[in-house]
């Protein structure tokens, strides 16, 4: 199956935001967003994002980068889905086997942006991707590229875009592909059969992006930001979002996410955010997001980080 995991947003700010974060992207949660937004981190970085998902799937991010003056900035992150264990239920045992069986996904990278011009930036990321089912596992790997270009109108106007997962096809392969089948009319004729499963593409992403902060005079900063995403497995639709700062310490967000896309269930997001800076450099961020899924369970985000 596609693995959703890969679909799932990252980062309370970008969900608060409604998604809308191609163009905004400039903390470390850009790795998943637009990783040409590294580029502009001038220092360095870790955060750890938890969400309990949908149908009791979890969740969890983890990401570290670094600026190298005169190279630019190097990452690395990793991504795990994880759910409980299920029991094993079949059509002559409906009610349970007395088996139990595990789901789940991981995805490991690196991530490299630079600035190539004052006002252009770009950023790759390469991951290895495995997703496991009781017995059977599937792997694969996949590059993201992302670039913005920044335009000194409107404080800054920023411009972006941004192709996630594209690589290798998938395919579920372990012992659970082996089956005992009957053949011919008599009895005994059992042969061992290695079921083969279709290969599956990882879900493509494609991303425009822009964002303006069309306000900011110090203490006060407003960012306004939509973006335009054409998956491979739904409609098109759009993301949008704003974002308050006072002094780059307390933030207020909220937006709107996927207006447009064929029955969806996703629509309004809002979040708060904390970033306080302890001692010189060193600055303690959490931040926390909320997502309407309509007829599903709402979903909350929280992520806290470190910038020094």
């Amino acid at each position: 199956a596609l693995p959703i995991f890969l679909k799932i947003g990252v980062g309370s700010r970008a969900i608060g935001m409604g998604g809308a974060f191609a163009a905004t992207a400039d903390d470390i949660t850009a790795i998943y967003w637009n990783p040409g937004g590294l580029a502009k981190m001038y220092s360095s970085e870790a955060t750890f994002n938890h969400v309990r998902w949908l149908a009791d799937v979890n969740l969890d991010f983890a990401a570290f980068a670094t600026h190298i003056p005169g190279l630019g900035t190097i990452g690395a992150f990793v991504s795990v889905e994880s759910m409980d264990e299920m029991e094993v239920r079949t059509t002559a045992q409906p009610e349970g086997t007395g088996e139990l069986f595990s789901a789940g996904a991981m995805a490991i990278g690196i991530t490299f942006a630079r600035d190539l011009t004052d006002q252009f930036s770009i950023g790759f990321n390469a991951k290895y991707v495995n997703e496991h089912l009781w017995n059977m596992s599937a792997s694969g790997v996949a590059i993201d590229i992302g670039t913005i270009y920044r335009i000194p109108i409107l404080n800054e106007f920023r411009l972006a875009a941004s192709i996630s997962n594209f690589g290798t096809k998938m395919k579920l392969e372990g012992r659970d592909n082996l089956k005992i089948a009957q053949v011919g009319g008599g009895e005994g004729n059992l042969i061992n059969t290695d079921v083969q499963l279709d290969a599956f593409d990882l879900p493509l992403i494609f991303r425009v992006g822009v964002a303006a902060d069309v306000v900011k005079d110090g203490e006060h900063r407003v960012t306004a930001a939509v973006d335009a995403v054409h998956p491979n497995d739904n409609t098109e639709y759009l993301n949008t979002g704003m974002e308050y700062a006072w002094n780059e310490i307390v933030f207020i967000r909220g937006g709107w996410k996927s207006l447009f896309e064929r029955e969806t269930e996703q629509h309004f997001t809002a979040g708060l955010g904390l970033h306080y800076r302890i001692v010189g450099e060193f600055k303690f961020m959490v931040d926390y997001a909320y997502q309407d899924w309509g007829r599903l369970k709402n979903v909350h985000y929280l992520t806290f980080g470190l910038r020094f």
